[in-house]
């Protein structure tokens, strides 16, 4: 029986070789949508997604120019740069889209969410809620014996992280907005 020998340096066209080619590697990606502020537009944006099995990781919609009728549309999605370049083609041909912009790779942005969490917890639980909130410059917005709501802006990961701290205190419920973004500078 012979053996199948690879040249040191040689890379393998085989199901083994597991080092991912440009084309594989997932990457999210921010994109910011404006378009027209009439019935129908989020869910023909929104329907490309579903239809061609694409996933959003966030997504939030507000009129931002009231007399030019216009919102926009941030989301965050996940997929090859392949997979991106789709997704921003094909938005970009929808009727009501007027501009498609990936914050990822049009230079440094800003991302923020905010996001609000009941904390259910007494005694000692309930001092430790109170400290981290202070170390994480969170709100406190309703507060009752037994219970808090925070409310915490920032980074989707300073979000992640405050909420990963208060899940062993009581983390009862969490209500997050999504990611809002812009691009820095001029």
């Amino acid at each position: 029986m012979a053996a199948l020998k690879i040249k040191k340096g040689a890379t393998s066209h085989s199901a083994y070789n597991l080092r991912p080619n440009f084309s594989d590697v997932v990457e999210k990606h921010t994109l910011a949508v404006l378009v027209e502020n009439e019935p129908g537009a989020l869910a023909r944006v929104i329907g490309l997604f579903s239809g061609r099995g694409y996933n959003i990781d966030s997504l939030t919609v507000a009129e931002v120019d009231h007399t030019g009728h216009l919102s926009r549309i941030t989301i965050v999605t996940s997929g090859t740069p392949q997979v991106i370049e789709q997704i921003k083609a094909q938005v970009g041909r929808i009727v009501p889209v007027h501009e498609v912009h990936d914050l990822t790779v049009e230079g440094p942005s800003v991302e923020r969410e905010l996001a609000m969490f009941k904390v259910i917890c007494k005694g000692e639980h309930r001092v430790e809620a109170l400290r981290l909130a202070d170390i994480f410059r969170v709100n406190v917005v309703d507060s009752t014996l037994e219970s808090f709501v925070f409310e915490i802006t920032g980074a989707p990961e300073k979000i992640d992280a405050f909420a990963e701290l208060m899940r062993p205190l009581g983390l009862a419920d969490v209500a997050r907005t999504g990611v809002a973004a812009l691009a820095r500078g001029v």
